[in-house]
């Protein structure tokens, strides 16, 4: 996969959007967009359509009903699939006065009700998948939550009284504006707590995330003016909307006036790729990662595979003396995908270099970007004009990044730059955590700045490249600091390796610190009834072949193999903490 050409630049676009002081403001770029499509969605097998005025008008009725059940200033709960109704409580809940809090649809319901008592929810917004769920909590009276809003209700029994539906109350709100009129209440302080959000990251305990307005749209306006977008795209929404990432960038897609398609399910993915046909998409490398396996995998089962490296070779070939013929040499590829991708956003986590070369060699354009829910979450996004790839780009508008020596041996890499961790300033940066100053004080340096927890460098131009985090590094016999997601981006470079994390082991005689690899095989690359032994065996040779192009002290010296899949975040990532 390896590729060393430079990346293709996109040319510098010259637009000017309208900048988002508060939701109010997004909701009058969204009326001004008309009868442009806003969303494409699926109710059942149903595909329907909405516009960018008809969406507005129910946040409208949303807020207004909000007002009428005596919501301002309470937390209101939004959970369940991506939905133009997610979408519509999410906007009403902070139009309105509320706060909003986004909750992931993958969480245990003890854990939910959980979280319903620390923020003293007063209102939940569900989708259907919690129907049955909820209702064992009404009966039990078991939370704080006064109303239950179902989108999709199931008319099996008769509701308690703290049961409105969706629909009901969207006719609450039309009824209030027919009755008695209604503004969005005037905004008087964009640093008002307007959302929560509890973390789910690879840490181990969740911490409940507080953000204002400011924060929110600084990420918004970031976002639209730092990526490649038009108002004509089609973008795919694919990954949970509860996180921050899919969220601001949906908002983001709003402001350009773009159409949004949900997807339905993962296992539809690439089926609704080809109908949808998006021009670009947002995405974790956990997906870039399996489209660029599955190109091959195809390749491989209809015998196109040396015809792909043909044409790869022809394609660097014309590129090198200025002529782009990608699109028509890999049609195939792109067909796969809709046929019209072009660029893709990724963040997350970080993706490997040479993934954004070998996509670049297909004609679709990859931005790396970096963010974190603290941050709203977007801290730094490759610039598409001048991309560097392995780079998460330079800070957006909305902050200032430093690199900090306190995680630091003092010692240059081998770039020749000072590594530390990256530390936040800007508008973008958190109220803090909700009820937790033990956290608080350690998350923020005495002089005002967000420690991410992250490690990395920062070139000249003030491009930033993450090599690890805090947390994950590994201390080694002699002091050496190894970060394991260093070493997992030459290992998932192995076709036979479906997940690794790289761990220190302490060997059973001596305090020296063994790396060990914990691989989840990719079994669909040998024989059927391959034995345990055979995989192993295989699997270690080829860490052994990538141990060659490492430094000594990071090579990889046992591997241990897995039965399950590691467990993840909704946004793909490994849980480190549960890794033992």
């Amino acid at each position: 996969m390896e590729n060393k050409h430079k990346p293709n630049n996109l040319p510098r676009r010259e637009c000017v959007l309208p900048h988002i002081w508060d939701v109010t403001d997004l909701l009058k770029v969204v009326q001004n967009h008309g009868d442009r499509t806003l969303f494409r969605y699926f109710e059942g097998k149903e595909l329907l359509s909405m516009t960018y005025v008809a969406f507005e008008k129910k946040v409208y009725e949303m807020a207004a009903a909000f007002k009428a059940m005596n919501l301002e200033g309470e937390k209101i709960v939004i959970i369940g699939d991506t939905s133009p109704q997610w979408v519509c409580a999410y906007l009403a809940s902070l139009a309105s006065g509320c706060v909003a809090v986004p909750m992931d649809k993958e969480l245990d319901i003890e854990e939910i009700r959980k979280f319903f008592g620390i923020v003293n929810a007063k209102a939940v917004v569900y989708s259907k998948g919690f129907n049955e769920k909820f209702i064992k909590s009404i009966e039990a009276n078991d939370t704080s939550i006064q109303y239950f809003i179902p989108i999709n209700p199931a008319y099996n029994s008769d509701f308690d009284h703290k049961v409105i539906t969706y629909e009901e109350v969207l006719a609450c709100g039309r009824e209030r504006i027919e009755r008695e009129g209604y503004d969005y209440p005037i905004l008087h302080n964009r640093e008002t707590l307007a959302e929560m959000l509890f973390t789910s990251g690879t840490t181990g305990t969740s911490k409940c995330v507080m953000l204002c307005q400011k924060n929110i749209f600084a990420a918004v306006n970031s976002a639209v003016e730092t990526v490649c977008f038009y108002p004509d795209d089609v973008l795919v929404s694919v990954l949970p909307v509860h996180h921050t990432y899919e969220l601001m960038c949906l908002m983001a897609a709003m402001v350009y006036g773009m159409e949004i398609c949900i997807n339905d399910s993962l296992r539809h993915v690439m089926r609704n790729f080809k109908l949808f046909k998006p021009t670009g998409l947002v995405l974790v490398p956990l997906f870039i990662n399996t489209m660029y396996k599955a190109i091959w995998s195809e390749a491989e089962k209809s015998g196109r595979s040396k015809a792909l490296k043909t044409g790869l070779a022809l394609s660097k070939t014309l590129m090198s003396v200025g002529i782009d013929k990608r699109r028509s040499i890999f049609k195939a590829v792109h067909e796969a995908f809709g046929g019209r991708l072009e660029r893709i956003i990724c963040g997350g986590a970080k993706l490997n270099p040479d993934l954004i070369a070998a996509f670049e060699d297909f004609g679709i354009c990859i931005c790396e970007g970096f963010g974190i829910t603290e941050c709203s979450p977007l801290v730094s996004v490759d610039r598409y004009y001048n991309r560097k790839w392995g780079s998460v780009g330079p800070a957006v508008p909305a902050c200032s990044i430093r690199i900090s020596e306190e995680f630091s041996d003092g010692t240059l890499n081998d770039k020749g730059f000072r590594e530390g961790e990256l530390q936040v300033k800007g508008d973008n940066v958190m109220l803090g955590y909700y009820n937790n100053d033990e956290a608080n004080e350690a998350s923020f340096t005495k002089d005002g700045w967000y420690r991410t927890g992250d490690v990395g460098y920062m070139d000249e131009e003030g491009y930033v490249f993450i090599t690890g985090r805090c947390k994950s590094v590994i201390v080694l016999e002699n002091g050496k600091n190894v970060f394991p997601e260093e070493i997992e981006e030459y290992l998932t470079q192995i076709d036979t390796i479906a997940e690794v994390v790289v761990v220190g082991r302490k060997a059973k005689d001596s305090d020296e610190v063994i790396l060990t690899a914990l691989v989840y095989p990719n079994v669909d690359k040998f024989p059927t009834g391959a034995t345990k032994d055979l995989i192993q065996e295989s699997i270690r040779n080829s860490i052994n072949q990538t141990n060659r192009r490492l430094p000594t002290f990071k090579q990889i010296k046992a591997v241990e193999l897995r039965d399950t899949e590691f467990e993840k975040t909704p946004t793909r990532k490994i849980k480190r903490f549960l890794v033992k």
